[in-house]
């Protein structure tokens, strides 16, 4: 009985460590949101590339899903893609200024934070001015941003 005992108390922390090895931890969430809003602005930009589009995906889950309901956004990764390459093709990405998003606050849920950002514009005197402020709500699944749903 006692090496029973032992042997499910020893599954049981086996199975809770290999559980919390798949969760995202609140700083997790933030880091992967940092960096999403690192890498997309990078496809905003003149001279941008599908490089930069793949760079960008890349840091995303497998099963990622892109919603944005007022404009008929409902996007898998590869769908999300050929978005981004048709915009490139049609020379929609021309910001010329320097730019990048931060995050102005972030709530967090299991394996959710919901997030209030902005993208902002360095002036000439590198000053970081913030441009309209948007909310998305962030999903994540194996360490990996698998959600993003826009409300703005």
């Amino acid at each position: 009985m006692k090496i029973l005992n032992t042997l499910l108390i020893f599954a049981f922390f086996s199975f809770s460590a290999n559980a919390q090895d798949v969760s995202c931890s609140d700083d997790c969430k933030k880091e992967l949101i940092e960096s999403y809003l690192g890498d997309i602005v990078k496809i905003f930009v003149m001279g941008s590339t599908t490089d930069d589009i793949d760079t960008f995906l890349s840091q995303l889950h497998d099963e990622i899903k892109y919603e944005h309901e007022e404009y008929g956004a409902d996007f898998t990764k590869q769908s999300w893609r050929s978005a981004f390459v048709r915009q490139l093709k049609n020379e929609f990405y021309q910001e010329t200024r320097r730019m990048d998003g931060r995050i102005l606050n972030i709530i967090y849920g299991k394996e959710h934070a919901a997030v209030e950002y902005t993208y902002g514009i360095y002036s000439a005197d590198g000053k970081w001015e913030k441009d309209h402020v948007k909310f998305a709500l962030f999903g994540f699944k194996d360490k990996k941003i698998s959600l993003v749903r826009e409300y703005w």
